[in-house]
């Protein structure tokens, strides 16, 4: 009981994060450095739904899940996760992201 009476305000907190600050986790979790993290996860929940994020984050688990490999997140992977969305905007919003946040240098390319 005291174990659950300490996990639920953590659990409450993590539900209330923003989608930047999951987006920033998530891309830090792949290796990529806050800064630059912080900044895509600014730049994507500014210009897509709610919805599309939500997309983007569930195809991201499903390549994760299935390529378990620790390595840092490439190019190939991020653009590949995006263009898996069936809405064009969102890979479109995702290379712009990568783009201005100076990620396609930082991320190591196969």
């Amino acid at each position: 009981m005291r174990l659950l009476t300490l996990a639920l305000p953590a659990l409450a907190l993590a539900a209330c994060a923003t989608p930047s600050a999951q987006i920033s986790t998530a891309l830090e979790g792949y290796g990529l450095a806050p800064a630059q993290s912080q900044c895509v996860g600014d730049y994507l929940q500014r210009n897509l739904s709610l919805g599309q994020l939500q997309e983007l984050g569930r195809l991201a688990r499903v390549y994760r899940e299935r390529n378990p490999n620790p390595n840092p997140l490439t190019a190939d992977d991020l653009i590949r996760v995006a263009s898996q969305v069936r809405d064009p905007r969102v890979p479109l919003e995702v290379g712009k992201a990568a783009a201005s946040c100076n990620v396609l240098s930082a991320i190591k390319v196969n």
